[in-house]
């Protein structure tokens, strides 16, 4: 008897605690950290999609915030077009009055004037008043001209701002055709499981953690990143020894261990962060505090405005979980990751660049 009441206390408690640690909010860390061993292929989906729903509905913001923008610039250049009509208007009435003048034949009567003069101090005269009335006529006809440049210049500004706005509300209809296949992915992926509920909760605390916590820390590194790239052209001039010079054209080779210490003695957290180099891809991985950052991308030249080299994101992993697109080229913006081969010689420019065996190796030209 006693050995049964034991015993059915005992499922009692653990029944309990499985209740409790049921209803407990997971720990983000524990999710990222231990959801590819524990939870299914499906699940890890759903909550990618989770996290690419939140960072699409912030550039359906961005956008917004632009479009809102543009069009108050677009108003307004409609605003000082009208403007510019109205005073063209008498501009062009009295460049047409001028015209008119010369084509009527009104302006011979300056000639005859000129030659009817009989003396010098009523030719002197008489050649004043042709200057008052040319100069008049020219300076009628050039602000007419010029304000009539103006408007084109408006007409044109006008329709680049009615472009942007198309593209705009172009890019917010797509993102926002993103946004409603996401949910409906999700919520179909989510019908008739009997887990639903828990994984809504997942989904939560992911997005949670990446707003509370993961995107700062995603920016930490870009800050760090994009402060230590401006520092890099100095470094490699004070190594030498990594460009080789043939005749016009510069060849810097920069190692894995080498850009690597160099990151480091820019900034101590990149103690927990390095780069590897692969075929014409670099990567960038680094782990702390339970949060795992790891970005990968390219270079491409550029030539205009700047040449040089710039890097393009071409993957973004949080804790296993990859950010959409808009993520990654709101980070691009906003962070410039880039190599300017002027800030190493300045009659230099960029060639071309290869990433290849560990080594990141960049190609300048002598710009003539």
């Amino acid at each position: 008897m006693i050995a049964a009441k034991t015993h059915s206390r005992f499922i009692l408690v653990n029944l309990f605690i499985l209740i409790v640690f049921q209803l407990l909010p997971l720990q983000p860390a524990a999710i990222a950290n231990n959801l590819t061993s524990k939870e299914t292929d499906d699940t890890h989906d759903l909550l990618q999609k989770s996290l690419s729903l939140i960072e699409i509905d912030k550039e359906i913001t961005r956008i917004q915030e632009q479009k809102e923008l543009a069009m108050e610039q677009l108003n307004e250049t409609k605003k000082q077009l009208l403007l510019q009509e109205e005073q063209i208007a008498n501009k062009r009435e009295q460049a047409g009055r001028v015209m008119r003048a010369y084509y009527m034949g009104d302006r011979n009567l300056l000639w005859i004037v000129l030659t009817a003069a009989d003396s010098l101090p009523k030719l002197l005269q008489a050649l004043d008043f042709m200057d008052l009335v040319y100069t008049s006529d020219k300076q009628a006809l050039d602000a007419y001209s010029e304000q009539f440049k103006e408007l084109q210049s408006s007409y044109q500004n006008l329709e680049l701002k009615n472009n942007e706005l198309t593209i705009l509300e172009q890019r917010l209809l797509m993102q926002r055709e993103r946004v409603v296949a996401l949910e409906a992915q999700m919520e179909s992926q989510l019908a008739g499981r009997s887990d639903a509920d828990r994984l809504r909760m997942l989904m939560k605390e992911l997005t949670s953690h990446w707003e509370t916590e993961g995107m700062e820390e995603v920016n930490t590194y870009f800050r760090a990143l994009s402060k230590a790239m401006q520092q890099l052209p100095a470094w490699i001039q004070e190594n030498p020894d990594m460009i080789d010079i043939s005749g016009f054209k510069y060849t810097i080779t920069v190692t894995e261990e080498e850009l690597n210490q160099f990151l480091r003695e820019q900034d101590e957290m990149f103690e927990h962060f390095s780069f590897t180099f692969s075929d014409n891809s670099i990567t960038a991985q680094g782990k702390r505090d339970n949060m795992e950052v790891s970005v990968s991308g390219h270079y491409s030249l550029q030539e205009k405005p700047r040449s040089g080299f710039i890097f393009h994101v071409d993957e973004l992993l949080f804790n296993g979980f990859s950010l959409p697109d808009t993520t990654r080229k709101a980070l691009e913006k906003e962070y410039d990751l880039g190599f300017y081969p002027e800030l190493i010689v300045s009659f230099m420019k960029a060639k071309a660049v290869e990433i290849k065996h560990g080594e990141l190796i960049i190609v300048l030209n002598l710009s003539l």
